[in-house]
């Protein structure tokens, strides 16, 4: 399985700290951002990893992660995403990279408190199709919701007004090589992006999605609040099992 890690954007929802940086190079506590995503994949055996990025300081990646030594990698390997088309959209660049292995997308913003390592196993074992992270919020309206019924997904609704549950699909996907050719029939929604959410609904209409619940806390840092919820999680508690 190999790991891709999207953190391209504009991050403008985090001004004025992103007028001279991209977000996920900002620090969470005590590193960057995007060491945390990194960090999930490396914990869950998955060493072969692309960062997607974009902006304006795109090379600065570059000087911060090298090739990748202080996760124990050999390589890490980087595309660049022009523009703002959407998470499925920076997806597709890594068609080339994946060479028809299943593929882990983490969001570079997302952080958690513990691991992905048994959602990677059952994934194995499910021989194909897509694993999406479930978390349960308080404010499910704020993100992708998942409807169920008799224990299946069978929709994700983004940003409800009335949610049918309170399990939000956090920024963890794991997908087989038929993501890139749902990607090419992807068609822009009302903001003028390719939707992870229509990648997902479309393993779904096949009854080929599965899931698996996070264990311990999940944020995001996307915006002033979360990245202050971020930082004081991580320096309470840890993340990804490590200190």
């Amino acid at each position: 399985m190999r790991g891709i890690v999207l953190a391209g954007g504009l991050g403008t929802r985090l001004h004025p700290l992103t007028k001279v940086t991209n977000k996920h190079l900002l620090p969470v506590y005590s590193k960057p951002m995007i060491y945390y995503p990194i960090e999930t994949l490396t914990l869950a055996g998955i060493t072969d990893i692309l960062i997607v990025t974009g902006g304006n300081n795109a090379g600065d990646f570059l000087r911060l992660l090298g090739n990748g030594k202080d996760f124990g990698l050999n390589r890490i390997h980087y595309a660049y995403q022009e523009g703002e088309g959407g998470i499925a959209e920076a997806l597709g660049l890594a068609e080339h990279f994946a060479e028809g292995e299943p593929i882990c997308v983490v969001l570079g913003d997302n952080i958690i408190e513990k691991n992905i390592i048994t959602a990677v196993k059952d994934y194995k074992k499910q021989g194909g199709g897509a694993r999406i992270m479930l978390k349960e919020v308080p404010d499910p309206e704020r993100f992708g919701v998942a409807e169920f019924k008799d224990e299946k997904v069978i929709s994700i609704e983004e940003k409800p007004k009335k949610p049918k549950s309170n399990c939000a699909v956090i920024g963890i996907y794991m997908y087989d090589e038929r993501v890139f050719d749902i990607i090419k029939t992807l068609k822009p929604s009302g903001r003028g992006e390719l939707e992870i959410t229509d990648v997902n609904n479309a393993y779904i209409k096949e009854d080929s999605m599965r899931w698996s619940i996070l264990e311990g806390w999940w944020t995001d840092a996307g915006t002033i609040e979360s990245l202050h919820r971020a930082n004081d999680l991580v320096a309470k508690t840890g993340a990804n099992n490590v200190k």
